[in-house]
């Protein structure tokens, strides 16, 4: 039998829109207290407002996850207004395609900022509260570009190969504390980060949708303790 997660704490990063959003709603549909990070206000009070009808409890704090002072700001502000974190959902991230010597080397850097010190820096303001409940589970999503590069990808499969390396460590150095720490590598996703406005709906049917991840990263959470799947991949049937 699998553990309850009703009354638990989650912060999302991410939370304004896509995978985050879908997330953040399918928690509070399991009674999951939400705190959502993000860079646009207008857009987590949104999100937020949809979660609170669903009768949990909805905090919200901006910031760039590649910044540490705010990202040390947004946690305190979780914190403060919901309690510390049983869950903590690294999704915030950018996506950079273009061959490697046509990248602008700060764009080539930026990706790495947000997608591995955003993860790091959210990961490092959070861990020391799972530690003292000793319990947690922290969830990075990574990619299948994390799993195996493409061309035109060097900058993005890089920055999610080095998410890969990090949750891989960190797992093995908290198992004893009981916190659970493991990856998702979703190919294709109905994002507006994977394909911006080039699709119309019906053929963002045929991909995988935000809320199919959330569902996904619900039914591990609710998995007993002792087990976990540290890397999982999930990939649409046949979209093409």
């Amino acid at each position: 039998m699998g553990q309850e997660i009703k009354g638990k704490i989650a912060y999302v990063t991410g939370a304004s829109s896509g995978i985050g959003r879908s997330t953040v709603l399918e928690l509070a549909k399991e009674g999951v207290n939400v705190g959502l990070i993000a860079r646009t206000e207008t857009k987590l009070l949104e999100v937020a407002k949809k979660a609170e009808a669903l009768g949990v409890k909805a905090s919200i704090a901006t910031a760039d996850i590649a910044n540490m002072e705010e990202v040390e700001q947004a946690i305190a502000t979780l914190e403060k207004n919901l309690g510390a974190a049983d869950i903590l959902i690294n999704n915030a991230g950018i996506g950079l395609r273009g061959s490697f010597l046509e990248t602008d080397p700060k764009d080539w850097k930026h990706t790495f900022e947000v997608n591995v010190f955003g993860t790091y820096h959210v990961t490092r303001a959070v861990l020391p509260q799972m530690i003292e409940k000793d319990k947690g589970d922290i969830i990075n999503i990574s990619s299948s570009s994390g799993l195996k590069g493409t061309a035109g990808s060097t900058s993005y499969s890089a920055s999610k190969f080095a998410v890969q390396g990090m949750t891989e460590a960190l797992m093995q150095e908290v198992r004893h504390n009981n916190i659970r720490v493991f990856t998702l590598n979703p190919s294709l996703v109905a994002t507006e980060l994977a394909f911006g406005d080039k699709l119309d709906e019906q053929d963002k049917e045929k991909f995988m949708q935000p809320e199919d991840l959330a569902e996904y990263m619900v039914a591990q959470l609710k998995l007993h303790p002792r087990i976990f799947i540290k890397q999982s991949l999930q990939w649409a049937t046949n979209p093409f």
